[in-house]
């Protein structure tokens, strides 16, 4: 297995801070976030993320992007994208953009369950995934559609109904061990023979759920929040078993969005403690 850093986890540093670092560190790869986002008084995750590349203007970005990747020695791992399926220019944008870098792979997101019914933002989102995975395959990349909470891809099995029969070679299922913390998860095993071809990159994060309130009756309410890979209720080592059991070989993606521990030292010890996990 290879391990990179998807940089949503490291606002931080700017893209060549973040190579460096990484590099410097031991890390095989990098997974570059690429969207346009809001100013932020100070570097956030979502907001402020000096680690991301603006959408606006990508075009003109790319020979240094891959400047960056490349001179510090890293390899792609794939192209975190934040374009929704429905947003077909971005979308394109994007294939373009992973096919000129080299990238080999891309995120497209897949509609929130908030802004619509289900059954119309499924169908809808399988005729833009077919027109996706013609466009990939004209450029010889791949798209992915990550298993995320509060998305119509939530499980291993609601991703599988919707890309079934389109050829795994332009579309793959990245398999998201914090997120099914969240919703989602299936025995792990199942998910990995269930997917087959079509699972083909891996991120690892973890979530941790917390008692927040109790009501005059006694009722519980729950909040789920990030958790560094040691604390969070989802067993690390366990899912990485499962995987090599399975025969994966790819791609594993940290994106650790706990804040406990330094970015530096974070990163640092999230690698130490995959690899001693293997």
């Amino acid at each position: 297995m290879k391990f990179s850093v998807f940089t949503a986890s490291t606002p931080d540093w700017t893209p060549p801070e973040a190579a460096a670092q990484l590099a410097a560190q031991g890390w095989d790869g990098v997974e570059w976030r690429i969207t346009d986002q809001d100013a932020a008084d100070a570097p956030g995750f979502w907001a402020g993320n000096r680690a991301t590349w603006p959408l606006t203007g990508l075009e003109e970005r790319l020979t240094e992007i891959d400047a960056v990747t490349r001179g510090a020695g890293l390899a792609y791992s794939g192209i975190g994208g934040y374009a929704r399926s429905f947003e077909r220019t971005d979308v394109a944008r994007l294939l373009t953009a992973t096919a000129t870098l080299g990238a080999g792979r891309v995120r497209v997101t897949m509609p929130l369950l908030k802004t619509g019914d289900y059954r119309d933002l499924f169908a809808g989102a399988r005729k833009d995934l077919e027109w996706a995975t013609a466009e990939a395959a004209r450029l010889g990349v791949t798209v992915l559609v990550e298993l995320h909470h509060e998305t119509i891809t939530a499980s291993a099995s609601a991703a599988l109904r919707l890309i079934d029969g389109l050829d795994p070679a332009t579309v793959g299922v990245i398999h998201d061990l914090g997120n099914l913390i969240y919703e989602g998860y299936e025995d792990h095993r199942a998910a990995f023979q269930l997917l087959g071809p079509y699972l083909q990159h891996v991120h690892v994060k973890n979530v941790a759920w917390h008692p927040v309130a109790t009501a005059a009756d006694g009722t519980v309410a729950w909040k789920a929040d990030w958790a560094t890979l040691r604390e969070g209720q989802a067993d690390v080592g366990a899912y990485l078993r499962a995987l090599r059991e399975h025969g994966y070989d790819g791609w594993i993606t940290l994106e650790d969005f706990s804040t406990a521990v330094p970015l530096p030292e974070r990163t640092r010890d999230n690698l130490a403690y995959l690899r001693s996990l293997l």
